[in-house]
C-alpha cells in the first residue's frame, strides 16, 4: 500500500488510533510506550501490513520538527530552580560525556567488526560516525519515561537526567555533521573543528536566551483578542528559534531548549493553556516521529544486524556509558557512587539516534543504510532493556522518593495574585474543636474555597460539617501562619503552592 493524498488522513488516523490503544494496554505491562509506537510503525510497514514509505528526507524533516517541539515543551516543564543545583554536571555530562561515549563507542565498532567477517568492515571515521549517532540520549524517551512513572529520585536525579538530555544533543549533531565531512572531504582542520563547536553552543545558547525573552515579551505585550491564537503563536515562535538559530550558523535544538527553559520560568499570560497545548502537542509529535520511523525501517533487515547491535548495546549499555558518566563526574563530589550508578543505567536511545541516523544516509555514507538498522536496533534494545527497569533499577539501588502527589483540584491561580494554595485532608485531631468548618482555627485572610468528599465537589460554608478523609482546597495570603496552623492541627502531609 503506497500514501497518497487520497488515503493518508486515513492511514494517521488508524495509526493514532492504533497506538494510544496499545500504549494503554503498554504502560499497565510495563513497557515504555514509545517503543510500542515504533512497534505500530513495524506492524503497519512493508514488512507487515504493507504501507511502503521509504523517504528519509521526509523522516528527518518531521524529526526536527517533532524535536524543537519536544525539547521546547520540556524546557517550559523544567523548573530552574531544580536544574539550578545540577547545571554544572547537566553540562559536563552533555559535552564531554557525549564525546567520551563517542570515542570509547567508536573504538570498540572499528574493533569489532575488524573482527566479525560477516558484516562490513568500517572505517574508523565510519565506526566514529556510527558512535556519534548513537551518543546522546534522548530526550523525547527520558521525559516521557521519568514523567509517565510519576516517581521521585534522590540527589536530584531526576532534574540531571533531564537536563542532560535536553541539551546533549547538540553535541552529538555536531559530532555526526563534522564525521560525515571528514568522510566525504577526506581530512579536517582542528582550528575549523574547534571553532565550529564554540559557535554553535555560543550563538544557540544566546540566541535562545534572547529569543526567549523576546517571545515572553510578544506573548504578553500583543493582547490578541481571541485567546486561542496564543499557543498558535508560540508554535510559530519554537520554529522561528530553530530556523533563525541554524541560519546563523548557531545550534537550533540548543537554542529551543533553553527558549522553553526562559518562556516556562516567565509570567506570561495564558501560561496554563500554553503549558497544556504544548503537552498534548509533544505527544502528538512524539507519536508521529516514533509512528514514522518504524514505518522507515523493515524489520527483516533488523535481523541482518542483530548480532553486532546486540554486542554495540552491551557495550554502550554496560561499558561506555557508565565510564562517560564516571569520568565526568569526577569533579561533582555531590552525587553517590550509586546515584552514578543509576544516571549511567539511565542513558536511554530513543528517536533522535535514529533521526541523527538519517544524515548519513541521506549524504550518501558508504554502509549507511547498514548504520540506520543498526541504530535502529539498538534503540529497541535499549528501550525494552533500559526504559522498562526505569523504576526498578532505582529502588534498587535506594534512590526512590514518593514523586509529586495528584492533585484533588485541578486549580491554578492567576500569577498576578499573590496567593498561596493549599490542599489537604482533613485528620481526626483537626475536628478536636467541632466537626463545623468554623471551628477550623485559620489565619486571617484564609478561605477553604472547595470540599471533595466521596468523588463530589461543593463549596462549603461555615455552618458545613466536616469529615475525616474530606479534602479542602485552601487559599491564603499568609503561608507561614498556614504552615503552623497545618502543623497544630495535626496536619503533616501538606503541601503549598506559592504564586
Amino acid at each position: 500500500m503506497v500514501l497518497n493524498t487520497g488515503n493518508i488522513l486515513l492511514i494517521g488516523s488508524i495509526l493514532l488510533f492504533t497506538s494510544i490503544f496499545i500504549s494503554k494496554a503498554g504502560i499497565r505491562l510495563g513497557l515504555p510506550v514509545l517503543l510500542l509506537f515504533l512497534f505500530v510503525g513495524m506492524l503497519f510497514g512493508t514488512d507487515g501490513i504493507g504501507i511502503e514509505f521509504n523517504n528519509p528526507a521526509a523522516t528527518q524533516f518531521i524529526g526536527v520538527m517533532a524535536l524543537s517541539v519536544i525539547l521546547f515543551s520540556g524546557g517550559m516543564d523544567t523548573c530552574y530552580s531544580d536544574i539550578k543545583p545540577v547545571i554544572g554536571p547537566g553540562v559536563i555530562l552533555a559535552t564531554a560525556g557525549v564525546m567520551l561515549t563517542t570515542l570509547l563507542t567508536g573504538f570498540f565498532i572499528y574493533y569489532i567488526t575488524g573482527l566479525l567477517s560477516r558484516y562490513a568492515t568500517l572505517t574508523f571515521a565510519e565506526s566514529m560516525l556510527l558512535a556519534a549517532v548513537m551518543s546522546s540520549t534522548d530526550s523525547a524517551s527520558v521525559f516521557s519515561i521519568l514523567r509517565s512513572k510519576g516517581m521521585g529520585l534522590k540527589e536530584n536525579l531526576r532534574p540531571t537526567l533531564e537536563l542532560e538530555s535536553g541539551s546533549n544533543d547538540p553535541m552529538a549533531y555536531m559530532l555526526t555533521l563534522l564525521l560525515i565531512q571528514i568522510i566525504q572531504v577526506g581530512k579536517f582542520s582542528l582550528g575549523q573543528t574547534a571553532l565550529m563547536f564554540v559557535v554553535q553552543l555560543s550563538v544557540g545558547a544566546l540566541a535562545g536566551y534572547l529569543l526567549g525573552k523576546l517571545a515572553v515579551l510578544i506573548i504578553n505585550k500583543i493582547n490578541i483578542t481571541n485567546g486561542s491564537l496564543y499557543p498558535v503563536l508560540l508554535l510559530a515562535v519554537v520554529f522561528f528559534i530553530f530556523s533563525i538559530t541554524e541560519v546563523a550558523k548557531g545550534n537550533g535544538y540548543l537554542a529551543v531548549y533553553i527558549a522553553g527553559l526562559v518562556v516556562g520560568n516567565s509570567k506570561l499570560v495564558h501560561k496554563r493553556s500554553l503549558t497544556t497545548f504544548f503537552d498534548g502537542f509533544a505527544w502528538l509529535f512524539q507519536i508521529v516521529m516514533f509512528l514514522t520511523l518504524g514505518l522507515l525501517v523493515n524489520p527483516t533487515e533488523l535481523l541482518s544486524v542483530a548480532g553486532i547491535g546486540i554486542l554495540v548495546a552491551i557495550f554502550m549499555i554496560i561499558a561506555a556509558r557508565p565510564a562517560s558518566v564516571f569520568v565526568s563526574l569526577l569533579p561533582f563530589r555531590r552525587f553517590t557512587t550509586k546515584a552514578r550508578i543509576y544516571i549511567s543505567w539511565v542513558g536511554l536511545r530513543g528517536a533522535v539516534p535514529i533521526i541523527f541516523a538519517t544524515y548519513p544516509w541521506l549524504a550518501g555514507i558508504e554502509h549507511s543504510r547498514m548504520m540506520f538498522n543498526i541504530v535502529f536496533f539498538i534503540t529497541i534494545v535499549s528501550l525494552l532493556v533500559q526504559g522498562m527497569t526505569v523504576s526498578s533499577m532505582a529502588r534498587w539501588l535506594g534512590l526512590e522518593t514518593d514523586g509529586e502527589k495528584k492533585r484533588d483540584f485541578d486549580v491554578d491561580l492567576p500569577e498576578e495574585i499573590k496567593s498561596a494554595m493549599s490542599e489537604i485532608e482533613v485528620v481526626p485531631s483537626a475536628l478536636t474543636n467541632g466537626d463545623k468548618l468554623m471551628n477550623l482555627t485559620l489565619p486571617d485572610n484564609t478561605l477553604v474555597v472547595m470540599v471533595k468528599r466521596d468523588g463530589h465537589y461543593f463549596v462549603p460554608k461555615g455552618q458545613t460539617s466536616l469529615q475525616v478523609g474530606d479534602k479542602l482546597l485552601v487559599i491564603s495570603d499568609n503561608d507561614e501562619e498556614l504552615k503552623k496552623t497545618f502543623r497544630n492541627m495535626g496536619i503533616e502531609d501538606y503541601s503549598i503552592v506559592k504564586n
